[in-house]
């Protein structure tokens, strides 16, 4: 089956801890909605450096990105309807959804 990469980009910072702990509860509760579909959910990122063709390293990426769920589906519909449903969306953040393409010679 087809896996999917759905990329956070963005996205606003609680304004109080007790509007984190909300928001994490909904994004706990969506993640277990995923059931077996997630692949592996939940990889947010921190410290990103990035490293340029010169091969100098500069603090911070290129992208909003600060995190990824990788799940299993049957097509891009259906991951777009699941990536439609997160969390994220509610705290102005965004959401890219990938097809993992198989290379050759790999499961």
């Amino acid at each position: 089956m087809p896996q999917y990469m759905i990329t956070y980009l963005g996205g606003n910072q609680p304004s109080s801890p007790e509007e984190g702990k909300q928001h994490f509860a909904k994004y706990m509760e969506w993640i277990a909605s995923l059931g077996d579909a997630a692949v592996s959910p939940a990889n947010p990122l921190k410290a990103t450096q990035t490293v340029n063709p010169d091969g100098t390293v500069t603090s911070g990426g290129m992208t909003g990105m600060s995190g990824f769920t990788l799940v299993e589906m049957a097509s891009m519909e259906d991951a777009l309807v699941v990536a439609k449903r997160c969390p994220f969306l509610d705290i102005g953040g965004s959401l890219e959804v990938s097809e993992l393409m198989q290379m050759p010679g790999q499961k």
